[in-house]
């Protein structure tokens, strides 16, 4: 039986655990999108993990989904994110950064610009700004000649992220942000070659994937999927066939690895499992849902065939979840107050466990 404690080879990356964390926003930048210190220790804290994968990084200004966010489209926000990755590596750790462009789930009044999707349908729900929650606006749909544009933000960005001393980048693929929108059957009502069949709705996904391969190589490049996610109102057709193709054109790229959602029935996650012939990061909760996972649910999707498994909001909490999960102490909860409230409380402040005497 794989052991969640066993080493695994990742690329170039020996993991000395198959512990992965997940990537979660927490909205701690400073102006401009830069990485601070207080990120850099927050990082560090949790550097025991098999792989760290950073909150949501936007590729460009109009992909910014949140305020607060950090970046990787300038030279400033790529020097801000060396103190990150050098204080993850004097710890011992590795670390990817995600990639995320937010597409239709922004507003003018956090990047300055309409938001751009595949088409002119806004997300169900309201999304984060300056001064609150507001409706999410229409967004414009991108020309033809317009979206490979946006595929090579990823590849643009994920240049910076080696140049700044990540080991990898994660594209986020899932929750209803841009290449989720083109795999969705309702936020995609293209008629062109990126909308309609499967084969067309995977093709945004496709491209920026094969783009951020030819940038820093595949050993360095992974994707984020949620499967049958209805996240900011996508909804997905087809759902097995979808990401069956999905993954027969990643296997062909050989990427480091697909990060799954638990946004299915495990049934289908199965299937996608036999599916897909490289290395299966689950994450075994639904995101943002009720329960938070811990040792049994990942041994269960080892059991599965999985390699790696990833833990969010457990991380948040313990910065020394690794050796907790090791131990069977318990897993300290989170105050979800503090999630995006921005200053070091809630962000730095949880200890590791303290034994009695």
């Amino acid at each position: 039986m794989t052991s969640l404690f066993q080493p695994y080879q990742l690329g170039g990356l020996t993991l000395p655990n198959r512990v992965v964390m997940a990537p979660m926003t927490r909205v701690r930048a400073a102006a401009g999108g830069l990485a601070t210190p207080s990120m850099a220790t927050y990082y560090a804290q949790r550097a025991t993990a098999g792989l760290i994968v950073t909150e949501g990084v936007q590729p460009n200004l109009i992909g910014q989904s949140n305020p607060g966010t950090p970046g990787l489209h300038t030279d400033e926000q790529q020097a801000s994110w060396r103190q990150v990755t050098d204080a993850v590596h004097l710890n011992g750790g590795r670390i990817f950064a995600q990639l995320m462009h937010g597409g239709r789930v922004s507003h003018p009044d956090t990047t300055g610009l309409q938001p751009v999707g595949p088409s002119a349908v806004p997300a169900t729900g309201e999304v984060f700004t300056p001064t609150g929650p507001q409706a999410a606006p229409v967004p414009r749909a991108l020309e033809t000649s317009e979206v490979p544009e946006q595929a090579r933000s990823y590849a643009d960005a994920a240049r910076r992220a080696v140049d700044a001393g990540f080991d990898g980048v994660e594209l986020h693929g899932a929750n209803g942000y841009l290449i989720s929108q083109f795999l969705s059957s309702d936020a995609n009502l293209r008629t062109d070659g990126y909308g309609g069949s499967v084969a067309h709705r995977i093709r945004f996904a496709v491209e920026a994937v094969a783009a951020t391969v030819d940038a820093v190589g595949a050993a360095r490049t992974g994707i984020r999927l949620s499967p049958g996610g209805t996240f900011w109102g996508v909804h997905e057709t087809e759902v097995t066939e979808l990401y069956t193709a999905l993954l027969g054109e990643l296997a062909r790229l050989e990427v480091a690895y697909v990060h799954l959602e638990a946004t299915t029935d495990e049934e289908v996650l199965v299937q996608l499992r036999r599916a897909w012939p490289g290395t299966l990061v689950m994450n075994p909760a639904l995101p943002m849902g009720p329960k938070q996972v811990g040792r049994s649910e990942a041994d269960h999707w080892l059991d599965l065939g999985a390699e790696l498994i990833s833990f969010g909001r457990a991380f948040i909490a313990n910065p020394d979840l690794v050796e907790r999960l090791r131990t069977g102490v318990p897993i300290a909860p989170v105050d979800e107050a503090t999630w995006y409230q921005g200053g070091d409380a809630g962000y730095l402040t949880y200890p590791t466990y303290r034994y009695s005497a």
